[in-house]
């Protein structure tokens, strides 16, 4: 591969360009041997999340290794993460008061981030087309592309990304929580001894003050937040790891591990993405407020004191921001975020009902992060859309191997 940096400044507040600017950091990814093809496609990827900052690839493998294949690909870091003026527990800070606060993370949306990617096409490739590549977040980002700002797109890949685009935060909830309660069934089947194991930590956590090494209490409600590791299939093991080590026996009788409470902190902090707890629910708020949906729509049998215990998933709770000593600074920003409803649309069912554009879509029918039920009806919305249902692959399709991306390529050029 040959590497290249590009830097963009772009307007904060996209409605008001003579404002203030954020600068964009995206990596232009090209096979060495094709460095100096001008006639090489572009295929611009969006990183799921939100929150998640593009790859940093170390090979021509995986998805990346088929990608660069056919076109010049463009790893773009959405503002706020990576590179891209990021929004860290710290540079929060700089905002003022949690209105100001608030007011500067309602610009960190999809919408926003469709905005920014056309001023790169434009000063990238002129009134030239490229293609997007959507993970997760970036596919829900793909479908505003789609929906708002067509005439820039040669194509669409979506991979676990079909958005409910009709959809409230709280018909995604209902339904996911439903999906969750499978994966733990799942789980608990496929590793029968952890029932026990997780009862007795729970019990522990219950009777006893316990603090990672962050200093952020470990409460049964965040041992339950382990379970967003579900959606994902190779994010299962590790649970079942962490559960097996969970207790020594120390001087005054059994404690939990050293290699249980960084293990859990390593899955629980956000420090990496804070704006992935900030702005997930924001995902779903198209003229109205979430008010911190998944809270409000937990079935009785998620409570901590419910027995059995169940694992919880991709859900943000508002005690997140009181738990997690990073989540702290967003903490009264956010519950201001919550409350407001003067959200603009995300999409345009009208539009995509006349897409011209190429869309191939892979659906992962057992998906825990975005629930098939909305994407089967999504994907019936997009006028061409091309989908494959598959149950082969959990969400995180991609990023086990390249033959996702292939079968996509292939099947919006009508090869499958």
């Amino acid at each position: 591969m040959a590497l290249r940096d590009h830097w963009f400044d772009v307007p904060l507040d996209h409605a008001a360009p003579g404002g203030e600017t954020i600068r964009i950091y995206a990596r232009e990814v090209v096979a060495a041997d094709k460095v100096d093809d001008d006639n090489l496609p572009w295929l611009v990827f969006l990183q799921g999340g939100p929150g998640g900052k593009s790859p940093r690839p170390a090979s021509a493998t995986g998805w990346i290794g088929r990608a660069v294949k056919d076109f010049r690909v463009l790893l773009l870091d959405q503002r706020g993460t990576g590179r891209s003026t990021p929004v860290t527990h710290r540079t929060i800070l700089r905002r003022g008061t949690p209105e100001e606060q608030a007011e500067y993370l309602a610009h960190f949306r999809a919408d926003s981030i469709v905005a920014d990617a056309e001023l790169v096409r434009r000063a990238l490739l002129g009134d030239g087309q490229w293609s997007v590549l959507g993970q997760s977040f970036g596919g829900y980002c793909a479908l505003t592309y789609l929906s708002f700002a067509p005439g820039g797109l040669a194509g669409v890949y979506l991979t676990g990304g079909l958005a409910p685009i009709d959809a409230s935060a709280e018909d995604v909830y209902e339904l996911t929580y439903e999906r969750v309660r499978q994966k733990n069934e799942a789980f608990h089947a496929a590793f029968p001894e952890d029932r026990a194991r997780l009862e007795a930590i729970a019990d522990h956590l219950r009777a006893d003050e316990v603090r990672l090494p962050d200093g952020s209490p470990l409460s049964v409600r965040r041992l339950q937040a382990l379970g967003l590791a579900f959606g994902a299939r190779s994010g299962v093991p590790p649970i079942h790891y962490l559960l097996e080590e969970a207790f020594i026996d120390g001087p005054d009788g059994p404690e939990l591990s050293d290699t249980f409470l960084h293990g859990v902190q390593e899955q629980l902090s956000l420090s990496r993405a804070p704006l992935f707890a900030v702005v997930h629910e924001l995902c779903y708020a198209q003229g109205k407020a979430t008010r911190w949906a998944a809270h409000r729509m937990r079935p009785d049998e998620f409570d901590p004191d419910a027995s059995p215990l169940l694992f919880t998933g991709e859900m943000i709770y508002p005690w997140m921001f009181d738990d997690d000593p990073v989540l702290r600074p967003f903490r009264d920003a956010a519950h201001l975020l919550a409350e407001r409803s003067d959200w603009p649309m995300l999409y345009d069912r009208e539009a995509l009902g006349r897409n011209e554009v190429p869309v191939a879509a892979a659906l992962y029918t057992e998906d825990m992060y975005v629930e098939a039920t909305f994407s089967e009806r999504t994907a019936h919305a997009i006028r061409g859309l091309r989908v494959w249902k598959t149950n082969a692959y959990e969400h995180d399709g991609l990023r086990e191997t390249d033959y996702v991306l292939d079968r996509l390529i292939r099947m919006a050029r009508g090869e499958l």
